[in-house]
């Protein structure tokens, strides 16, 4: 007897370990929920509107190839929160925008109107509501089944669903763009690098089926174009959905040697390089890969003031050395909004190494965008914060971050990646196959 009761009971753990929402909550995609679950109306002090369908046209005075014009630039600037009055809006705050804000006395945030521009394909719509009735975690959490498109857990019940929907939002079907990147120093200093960049993504395709993706989530593959004695070394990548099961491929062309060779291991705190040691290769696209080696929380949903909508500081023309400030990137070019983000907290499992011990994310609530990370070192120290500027890619339509940055606050310096104004727009049509991102394509193109 005590046998089959053991036997039962785990059965109904392992039940509830991957339940699935019912029909009755997946019925609230698109109704009193946005079609990807964040809250459709707004907050009850009328300072978050209600979600009316995002930007998912382009305004009148776009053309195709335009670096995005901003539909909000008439907004008037609500209010600015500086070290001075910092304590006023404390709780409105990411912990590590609190502390780069007293660092940086000369430092602020301009915070506008919230315009809740977020939107997707409604294809992608479709496929969310499918997946809260269809998606599971697998393999310890580590994987996600049952889903080839959408927003696998609209209605989040533990923090890695949580990032897993960030890991696996709708991003395009395909891009190659050009942006430039710098660690810049406590000095000021700092060198650009500019690369050429293809993302072929197999999830989120039409008509793609849990089985045509074979553990797969996208293809990735940049080339070092500037400056002149880095250029040509390029990297290709072929990004796993369940890195447990089979880690990511990756190889590199080094310029010098002349050959292509198979990286053992780009994740996790492997350091990217040309960053100066600020950028491990799991902060790029704010959080990626496998989430294995941290215990996932759930915290809940609040109020905060993040990036969002960050036309201005996307526009053409813009001199680099406008955007990149000594200690900071230049506040006038950034705007800040309140918004209602998922709070997700990993803490780094026993038996692994990491720079960074604790992260807090902060998550938008209509695109499952990571827009704010609080970075922890081992000792417990607030070490560093990361932020995502996202627009409203609104020809897609698909909202993304057009400027990422970590800031090191023991190191006094800081890391940006993503600057395009002097580059060509991103080509969303570009005729890109899984062919393009083998070695032997990194092999013609470094060549």
């Amino acid at each position: 007897m005590l046998r089959v009761f053991t036997i039962l009971l785990l059965a109904t753990c392992a039940l509830q370990a991957h339940a699935k929402v019912d029909s009755a909550q997946a019925a609230r995609l698109g109704q009193d929920l946005t079609p990807l679950g964040g809250e459709r109306a707004g907050n009850a002090a009328g300072t978050i509107p209600a979600w009316n369908g995002g930007l998912a046209q382009p305004p009148a005075n776009y053309q195709p190839g335009m670096h995005h014009p901003d539909p909000f630039s008439s907004d008037p600037v609500l209010y600015q929160v500086n070290s001075q009055n910092l304590a006023q809006y404390q709780a409105l705050l990411p912990a590590g925008l609190q502390a780069l804000l007293e660092k940086n006395p000369e430092y602020f945030l301009r915070v506008f109107p919230t315009r809740r521009s977020a939107a997707a394909p409604q294809r992608i719509y479709d496929a969310t509501r499918f997946n809260a009735q269809a998606a599971e975690l697998i393999s310890g959490g580590n994987g996600v089944d049952g889903v080839a498109a959408g927003i696998p857990f609209p209605l989040p019940q533990t923090g890695q669903e949580a990032i897993w929907n960030h890991i696996m939002r709708y991003r395009g079907d395909q891009i190659s763009f050009v942006t430039n990147q710098a660690a810049v120093l406590s000095n000021g200093a700092y060198n650009l690098l500019k690369l050429e960049r293809d993302i072929y993504f197999l999830y989120g395709r039409e008509g793609v089926t849990p089985q045509d993706l074979d553990n797969t989530l996208f293809y990735y593959k940049y080339k070092v174009v500037a400056p002149a004695k880095l250029s040509g070394s390029a990297l290709v990548v072929q990004e796993t959905l369940d890195q447990v099961l089979a880690i990511r491929k990756a190889w590199r062309f080094n310029r010098g040697e002349r050959r292509v060779r198979r990286l053992p291991m780009l994740a996790y705190d492997t350091l990217q390089p040309d960053t100066n040691g600020m950028a491990t290769a799991d902060v790029v696209d704010a959080y990626n890969g496998a989430p294995d080696r941290y215990e996932w929380t759930l915290v809940g949903k609040q109020e905060k003031l993040v990036p969002y909508n960050s036309y201005a500081v996307h526009q053409k023309g813009i001199p680099y050395d406008n955007i990149l400030g000594r200690n900071t990137v230049n506040p006038d070019l950034l705007r800040y909004e309140l918004h209602r983000v998922w709070i997700v907290e990993a803490q780094l499992r026993k038996g692994f190494s990491h720079p960074y011990a604790k992260r807090r994310f902060y998550i938008d609530e209509d695109s499952w965008q990571v827009l704010a990370v609080d970075l922890y070192d081992k000792s417990g120290e607030l070490s560093g914060v990361q932020e995502s500027h996202p627009i409203s890619y609104y020809d897609v339509p698909m909202f993304g971050s057009t400027l990422e940055t970590i800031y090191d606050f023991k190191g006094e310096r800081y890391f940006v990646d993503g600057m395009d104004n002097n580059e060509p727009m991103y080509n969303f049509n570009a005729k890109l196959t899984p062919r393009d991102f083998t070695p032997q394509a990194l092999r013609r193109e470094g060549n």
